[in-house]
Parts: C-alpha cells; sequence; structure tokens
C-alpha cells in the first residue's frame, strides 16, 4: 500500500512542478488585463479572414499567461472608442500593479504623421475623412498611459496595405512612435517595420502572431527578449521581407510564463538594460562585433537588434551576401522614417523643406508638401530661417547608399506656394505724450524762476517736440492712437 501512495507524492510533485513553470510570472503580485481588438469584416473594402483568426488565438494564449481577456471583434468607430474607455476603466480599478495588454489585428494607417486605427465601417472619400472616422492610435496611448500601471503594452498587427482607393496618397504603413517620449512602462510592437508593410500570411495566422504565439509560450523570457526571437522568426518566415520592431520604455521587467517574481525591480541582464546598451552602440562598435563573423549568423545580429548602426556596419561589411540589398533598403526606409518623424514633430517650414530635399520622391513627400502649406499659411511669421540648417543637417541621411540619386526638385509652386507676409519696415512711431496746460498764477501770486537742470539746450528740446507733435498731428490724431492695433489682430494659430 505504501508504494501507490510514494508514486502518487512523486507525481504531484511533478504536476506541481510543471504548473509552476507555466504559470504566468507575479500571478500573486500583478493584476492583468487584456483588450483583444479583431478587425475582419470591413465594410466597404475585402474582409481579413487572418485578423479574426490572430485575434482568437492571442485571446487564447494571452488568457493562459493569467490575462483577463476582454475580447472585442469588428468594433466600428463608436463601439471601438466606448471599448478602450470601459477597457482603461478597468486598468483604473484594477490599481497600480496591473499590466495593461492591448492586441490590435486589423487595417492601421498613418496620415499626416498620425497612425490611426480602422474600424470597420470607415468609409473615407478623402484622406480628411481619417481624423473623423478613425481612432487615434495616440488617443489609446495616451488614455492608458495616463493611468498609474506597472506596465502598458501594445501589439498592433496592423500595418497590412492600404485598401482604400481614396487614400492614395497616404503614406505606406505606420508612422514611428517613440515610447520615451510619453509616460515610462510602455512597450510597443509593430508587426513590421516603420513604413512598411506587413504580409497577411498564406496560413491561419498572420507571420507575426504566428511567430507570437509559438514564441511568448517560451518560460522565463524577458519581453524584450521575446519580441527579438519573434522579430528574427518573422524575418526568417518572410525571407526577410518582413521585420518587426518595438520601442520600449517599460521600467521593470516582465515574463510572460515562468520565472520568479521581480515585482517593482529593474529588468534583469539582458533585457532592458541591454536594449539600452545596443541603443548606445555606434557603427563602429558593430564593425568590430561582426568583424570574421559568417553572414548568416551576423544576419540574425543585426536583425535582433533592429537599429540604423547595426543594418549600417552589416551592408559595408558583407557587400557580397544575399541578405544585403535587402538590408540595404531596411536602412534607407528607417532613416527616411526617423527623419519624417522629426519633420513632423518639428512642424516647421525649415523641417518640411529639409525633409523634402532629401526625399522629395518618397511615398510622404505630397504629405510633407501639404503640411508645408499649412505652416506657410499660418499668419505669423515662424523665426525659421536660423533653424533651418540645423534642422537640415539632423535630418540629411549618412548612409552612402542612402544619397539621392537625381538632385531634389524644388517644391512646386503651384502645390506649396510660399505665401509672402507683409512685412511693415516703418519705424514706429515716437509716443508723444500731451502735456497739461501751464498753469497761470493769480495776479497776487509771486512767482519764483528756478534755473532749468542740467541737460541738452532749449533748441534741442524744442526740435524734439516740434517733430514729435508734427508725427502725430501728421498721422490723422494723437500719437497714441497711431501705436494701436496697426499690425491686426494677432493669430496664435493652431499646431496641425
Amino acid at each position: 500500500m505504501r508504494r501507490p501512495v510514494l508514486c502518487n507524492l512523486v507525481l504531484a510533485s511533478g504536476l506541481l512542478a510543471f504548473t509552476q513553470l507555466m504559470t504566468p510570472t507575479d500571478a500573486v503580485a500583478e493584476a492583468r488585463l487584456a483588450l483583444v481588438i479583431g478587425q475582419s469584416a470591413y465594410r466597404t473594402v475585402p474582409e481579413l479572414p487572418n485578423a479574426a483568426n490572430d485575434a482568437k488565438g492571442m485571446a487564447e494564449l494571452l488568457g493562459n499567461a493569467g490575462f483577463t481577456v476582454t475580447a472585442a471583434p469588428n468594433l466600428s468607430q463608436d463601439a471601438m472608442r466606448q471599448t478602450i474607455s470601459d477597457f482603461a476603466g478597468k486598468v483604473s480599478a484594477s490599481g497600480a500593479d496591473t499590466v495593461a495588454l492591448v492586441f490590435y489585428a486589423g487595417h492601421g494607417l498613418q496620415i499626416d504623421g498620425e497612425n490611426y486605427l480602422v474600424p470597420v465601417d470607415l468609409d473615407p472619400k478623402r484622406e480628411a475623412d481619417i481624423p473623423l472616422q478613425g481612432v487615434r492610435l495616440n488617443d489609446l496611448l495616451n488614455t492608458l498611459g495616463a493611468l498609474p500601471t506597472r506596465a502598458r503594452i501594445f501589439m498592433l498587427d496592423a500595418c497590412r496595405n492600404n485598401p482604400f482607393p481614396a487614400l492614395s496618397g497616404a503614406g505606406h504603413g505606420l508612422a514611428i512612435v517613440d515610447t520615451k517620449a510619453g509616460a515610462q512602462g510602455t512597450f510597443i510592437s509593430y508587426s513590421t517595420s516603420p513604413g512598411a508593410e506587413a504580409e497577411d500570411g498564406s496560413g491561419v495566422d498572420s507571420p507575426y502572431t504566428t511567430a507570437a504565439l509559438t514564441v511568448a509560450k517560451q518560460p522565463n523570457v524577458p519581453i524584450e527578449e521575446v519580441f527579438k526571437r519573434i522579430r528574427i522568426s518573422v524575418a526568417q518566415s518572410t525571407d526577410g521581407r518582413q521585420i518587426p520592431w518595438e520601442s520600449s520604455s517599460l521600467t521593470t521587467d516582465f515574463k510572460f510564463f515562468g520565472g520568479d517574481s521581480n515585482s517593482g525591480q529593474p529588468p534583469a541582464p539582458g533585457a532592458n538594460s541591454m536594449a539600452l546598451a545596443s541603443a548606445t552602440r555606434s557603427v563602429e562598435d558593430w564593425r568590430k562585433d561582426l568583424q570574421g563573423k559568417d553572414a548568416r549568423a551576423a544576419y540574425q545580429l543585426v536583425i535582433a537588434d533592429d537599429t540604423v548602426p547595426a543594418y549600417q556596419a552589416y551592408v559595408e561589411l558583407y557587400t557580397q551576401d544575399a541578405q544585403t540589398p535587402r538590408l540595404r533598403t531596411v536602412l534607407e526606409r528607417r532613416r527616411q522614417m526617423l527623419a519624417w518623424d522629426r519633420a513632423v514633430a518639428i512642424n516647421t517650414r525649415a523641417s518640411y523643406e529639409a525633409y523634402l530635399v532629401n526625399w522629395d520622391n518618397s511615398d510622404l513627400a505630397a504629405t510633407a508638401r501639404r503640411l508645408l502649406l499649412r505652416v506657410q499659411n499660418r499668419n505669423y511669421v515662424l523665426p525659421v530661417a536660423a533653424a533651418a540648417v540645423p534642422v537640415a543637417i539632423a535630418m540629411a541621411p549618412t548612409c552612402p547608399c542612402s544619397t539621392p540619386s537625381t538632385p531634389a526638385t524644388p517644391i512646386n509652386p503651384t502645390v506649396a506656394p510660399i505665401i509672402k507676409k507683409r512685412v511693415d519696415d516703418t519705424p514706429p512711431k515716437r509716443k508723444v505724450v500731451d502735456t497739461p496746460p501751464k498753469r497761470r498764477p493769480p495776479p497776487d501770486e509771486t512767482v519764483v524762476e528756478r534755473a532749468p537742470p542740467p541737460g541738452p539746450p532749449p533748441e534741442a528740446v524744442g526740435i524734439g517736440i516740434g517733430i514729435g507733435l508734427g508725427m502725430g498731428m501728421g498721422m490723422g490724431g494723437h500719437g497714441g492712437g497711431g501705436m494701436g492695433r496697426g499690425g491686426g489682430d494677432y493669430n496664435r494659430g493652431t499646431r496641425y
């Protein structure tokens, strides 16, 4: 009778160990809430079957990882906004020890440098309709970013091709979102690089979600390492056509499965600290690291890092490798999107002109000219002359392979005419103060004449008064009135 009892104890111990391995990190210490949006049944463009499958697969994975999942398929604009608001309420009520995750599968667009999630009822006739009919990604980020949470994770499988014919002037893919510019504790992942388009895939799920469903299950792996492995997997499955991208400002460690509790502790070595070290590595550092390595091993290293210096070093060292032309394209597009992000952030005539000098023929050139026209139409003059040179230098491509093959064409005045401001060069008039008449003394009052104080001779004073009065009278009235609102009302304008 003792042997079965002993066997049962051994079996129970094994099951307990396995359960501890596959349970989510910090299951007791932290709450986990997830919103999963799958946009498949679009009403005016073809459906996205894989988006629905991606959402179902991620909802199951996140549920197993300890998340309380809110599944929200096929949302209209009103429903999407309400769902995000309701989810934010749940996160707020859950407390500061909450990890909030949003997974979105569907179409996404960038218009005028802004990213938008696409509701299923979106039906644009022009690009200007998108801000009215779409849902700004920044609104989602800011809504959750304003709440006290341990971490906010956003996974966007939303970089598919633009299916709306009326939006032919929109840029490809999504614009860069820098999490370091917002609230700390944010991690955002795109299914492909900024400015690039992701594939829907030939299987049940997209390449990005397929990789995520496999890699995220691996126990004891920090989130930064998870998404590096996802990037390598997607690059391999698409032959380098699609390379996922992420930005992180996380301040604590996070693992989907397994591991000891690291609640409130700094990221483990190899996670954020490794990402920070990678971000500071120069092209020369990467040349030294890659020198002598096999091309395949070097390729995986730079794909995992996904930075401009890493790609630059690779294309310089492995000029004959089959992957080099594709990585050169990735490098050129990354430089371009970084310059575009800076141009939109600065939002001045100088910043858009600097972008057009280097990328006059890009897919974002039309948008740059439109935004340039907007800033020119402001009825106040910005001090752009002094900023033009440093902005142009900062945004110019430094990669020899990215130098424009033909000189940049000047801005077409019919598209973005230069609107000259009226500048009044007339010097300001001296304000003349009317002096009160000199009081006459009564007949019996004795007047004592005092010596005048040291100063200019009387002739000079007389000339000054004469000129002041003459100008005041010449301008049609009181001198003070001539200095009123002669310049017109000051319009502070709006940042577009």
